[in-house]
């Protein structure tokens, strides 16, 4: 039988980190140098008698320092992020987060241009703090708006690309075909496509922001739970936890390898490699029925 042909998520892979990365430095690459022209030209024009290195020095100090502030907005979305269903209880968190943002980035970039202008032999005045931080910051709420919705907006094609995995809902008339309290199966949907994964087939489960994937052979879905909501609906008698962000079905577990910490490392079936913190460790071997 020939084997799967990989999917387009899984392709994608290889190359995600490097292009993740690629697109932010591209785009504030770009926007920097397009915006240090303009300025240039909108100077000559108007006669302002600057320097043609003092708008290169503006537009690449805040674009340099906006980049650097990227990957915190990554983290912090992944730890809040903002979605359709709860948007209203997560708003509040991204405006003090748009404020946070914005006071980085005038920081940093004023940093910047003290610097270059000091290596030019001339001193930069930003002017008074509380007038131009609020000038700022009504550019700066526009620049986090847009680096949050490009991420969320790009893990929301990735979940599509992979799948996402859902509780069966209750049906409209009768009673329940399966108990919801312990589902036998989870409803999959991925590219307008549905369908059904046996919760016996899940091989491991990865705590991620507020989705948990279900590593189903060789397939990662996220199921929008955290881990411990999701542990009480699967059966106790199959599944353990083994660290604070894992899960595994025992009966997909390979060896347990011990390590000098007290810890230990689960070896699946499948090949993945997961933690075991000394607080599960012991309870782990003994319902694994599994030495090492």
């Amino acid at each position: 039988m020939d084997p799967t042909p990989p999917t387009l998520y899984q392709r994608y892979q290889p190359w995600r980190r490097s292009l993740e990365i690629g697109f932010w430095v591209v785009q504030y690459l770009v926007g920097a140098l397009a915006n240090s022209i303009t300025v240039n030209m909108d100077v000559r024009r108007l006669h302002l008698g600057f320097s043609a290195w003092q708008p290169a020095a503006w537009e690449i100090s805040s674009a340099a320092t906006a980049l650097a502030l990227v990957p915190a907005v990554v983290w912090f979305t992944r730890r809040f992020p903002l979605h359709l269903d709860d948007w209203r209880r997560m708003l509040p968190l991204h405006l003090l987060g748009s404020l946070v943002w914005s006071l980085l980035h005038v920081i940093g970039m004023v940093a910047i241009r003290k610097a270059v202008y000091a290596g030019m032999g001339e001193s930069y005045d930003f002017g008074s703090w509380w007038r131009e931080f609020g000038y700022e910051y009504l550019k700066d709420v526009r620049s986090y708006a847009s680096v949050v919705l490009t991420i969320e907006g790009y893990r929301l094609v990735l979940r599509r690309l992979q799948g996402e995995a859902m509780l069966l809902s209750l049906p409209d008339e009768g009673p329940p075909v399966e108990p919801v309290d312990r589902p036998e199966r989870f409803l999959v949907r991925k590219l307008g496509r549905e369908f059904l994964v046996a919760a016996n087939d899940i091989e491991w489960l990865q705590a991620s922001g507020n989705y948990v994937n279900l590593r189903v052979r060789g397939h990662d879905y996220p199921l929008r739970s955290t881990l411990g909501g999701i542990e009480a609906k699967l059966d106790p008698a199959r599944f353990a936890r083994v660290h604070r962000s894992y899960m595994v079905n025992l009966d997909r577990v390979a060896s347990i390898e011990p390590l000098e910490t007290g810890d230990a490392r689960v070896h699946m079936q499948d090949g993945a490699k997961l933690p075991c913190s000394r607080t599960y460790r012991a309870d782990l071997r003994q319902r694994a029925g599994l030495e090492g």
